[in-house]
Order: C-alpha cells, then sequence, then structure tokens
C-alpha cells in the first residue's frame, strides 16, 4: 500500500547529493526514481535541461522527495526528524554521520551539512521524563538539559538518583 504522506525536502540544487547522503547513513535506504528537468517551464523554474528536479528515496520504510527547488526556501528548527535509538552506539552512529559538517545543538538535536534538523535520543526518554514518579522525571529532565549529544547510561543514572 502506497504511503498517504511524503514528506518533500526543498533544496536549492543539492537534492541528489543529499538524498544519497540520508541513505548512507541508515541501513535500511536506498535511492528511488530520479526526474530531470526538461525544456518545458524553463521559464518558470530556470533550470537547465537535463539537470536534477526531484529524488524519491526511503529511510526505514518512510518515502521521501528531494526537490532541487532553487535558493528560495531555507530549513529551519520548526521541523525535525526524530530518531529514538536503543543503544550508545546507534546514538554514536546517527550523532556522528548527521552531525558531520553540520552543527551541533542542545538536548539531542544537530542540523546536517544540508540544515535539515535531527533529533536523536535514547527509546527510552520518553518515559522517564512522563514518569509518575516526579523526582525521576525531574532528574532526567536536569540531565538531559545539560547534554549536547545524549549519553544513555548518564541519562539512566541521573534518572534512578545514582
Amino acid at each position: 500500500m502506497a504511503q498517504k504522506i511524503t514528506p518533500c525536502l526543498w533544496f536549492d540544487s543539492a537534492a541528489e547529493e543529499a538524498a544519497r547522503f540520508y541513505v548512507s547513513v541508515f541501513r535500511n535506504a536506498r535511492v528511488g526514481k530520479i526526474s530531470r528537468y526538461g525544456k518545458e517551464g524553463f521559464e518558470v523554474h530556470g533550470r537547465p535541461e537535463g539537470s536534477v528536479m526531484t529524488v524519491e528515496f526511503e529511510i526505514e520504510g518512510q518515502t521521501f522527495t528531494a526537490l532541487n527547488g532553487g535558493p528560495h526556501f531555507k530549513f529551519n528548527e520548526a521541523i525535525s526528524f526524530q530518531i529514538p535509538c536503543q543503544t550508545q552506539e546507534e546514538i554514536d552512529h546517527y550523532w556522528e554521520r548527521l552531525a558531520a559538517g553540520g552543527e551541533i545543538q542542545q538536548c539531542g538535536w544537530l542540523k546536517d551539512r544540508f540544515g535539515v534538523s535531527w533529533q536523536i535520543f535514547p527509546a527510552a526518554l520518553p518515559s522517564m521524563l512522563s514518569d509518575s514518579d516526579k523526582s525521576k522525571a525531574a532528574r532526567a529532565m536536569r540531565a538531559m538539559l545539560g547534554m549536547k549529544k545524549f549519553d544513555i547510561a548518564e541519562l539512566r543514572a541521573a534518572y534512578e538518583g545514582k
């Protein structure tokens, strides 16, 4: 069954480079169809005939479209992609790959080299932060706020009061 909603990421001219980068970061990922600009519509799109217009790619079963639409729009933190991780090794993998050439931010957030925002966090963090034991939740929150890249062992220790 086809996916009902597909995120479209607008790039100036790096759609194919970005799609290939993202599929290199994730294990279950692939590049799909690539469409190119033709002569038709040049007066509107201004793109050379034969240049990449869109790239379909898939990450972990989620289809995306990357569009070379020109310099009109930029990414910002209002939209981000979340990667819940089971292990520290998983956090380290995504953090190192996606942060390379980008910008590190607080609490597991980063911007990759294309300006796309990501949240890389322990899968257990939401349940820690919403624990009915308010002191456990507060300790987890305090530890989280002091981190850039998450350290699962440190978060767990704070949560458990150790």
